[in-house]
């Protein structure tokens, strides 16, 4: 009976040291081999690799970034109306002199009108014809403003026609999941939309640029980094 019961015993136990290895092995492919991961690319779409970055990514080495196959960048500028990215400047000029292409974003906020978010934008990153569309990075729900929906889309109607008034393109939208579900945009909006799906490619096609990675490894980068797919065809 008691040799049963040690029998019995043995499978939890089996169990366990099962799951444990499954979750070092995991563990390893995220560590090791995740962040270096970037999908295939579609050569008759006209795709690329690009990064986004902010000063969250500290001093980055541009020139070291431009040779690990990163041929465009976001850089964000601003936010609400009167925040300026510290390393806006910095990274605008080193990600032109390492010969990548280059574009601002400006992270909206419900509590500033629209026009005043957009001067500013305006005032840190002026039109330029030989950079990127600029972009709206609608995410925003802090919860420290709830205005209604309608509100929300004046508001991105008026940033988007006074920077618009300015910029030799048309904007690009990057919304994120929650903020589309409460606000219904891009309802009305005929913009190049931005969209973010972790690892697999959006289930539709309406995109310009794929966010496929938030913690990403890039060569001059210390650090995770958002690592994005443009497409020109």
């Amino acid at each position: 009976m008691s040799r049963y019961w040690f029998i019995r015993c043995r499978w939890p136990v089996a169990i366990v040291a099962t799951v444990f290895v499954v979750a070092i092995v995991a563990g390893c492919l995220w560590t090791l081999w995740l962040p270096h991961w970037r999908p295939s690319l579609q050569p008759s779409r006209g795709e690329r690799y690009g990064i986004d970055v902010s000063a969250y990514q500290g001093n980055i080495d541009w020139n070291t970034v431009a040779t690990d196959d990163i041929t465009f960048a976001y850089i964000k500028a601003t936010e609400g109306g009167d925040f300026t990215d510290r390393k806006f400047d910095k990274n605008w000029r080193g990600a032109g002199t390492s010969g990548i292409d280059r574009g601002a974003y400006h992270y909206l906020t419900l509590c500033t009108d629209g026009i005043i978010q957009a001067r500013h934008f305006l005032s840190v990153a002026p039109p330029d014809a030989n950079a990127l569309a600029p972009v709206l990075d609608l995410e925003d729900l802090m919860g420290r403003c709830n205005p209604e929906a309608s509100e929300v889309v004046k508001q991105v109607d008026r940033f988007i026609a006074e920077v618009e008034r300015h910029s030799p393109q048309p904007m690009v939208l990057y919304i994120g999941s929650d903020f589309q579900a409460k606000f219904g945009l891009p309802r009305g909006l005929r913009r190049d939309l931005w969209q973010r799906s972790l690892v697999r490619r959006p289930s539709t096609d309406d995109w310009v640029i794929w966010q496929f990675h938030y913690r990403a490894r890039v060569n001059g980068i210390r650090g995770d980094v958002d690592l994005d797919v443009m497409r020109s065809g």
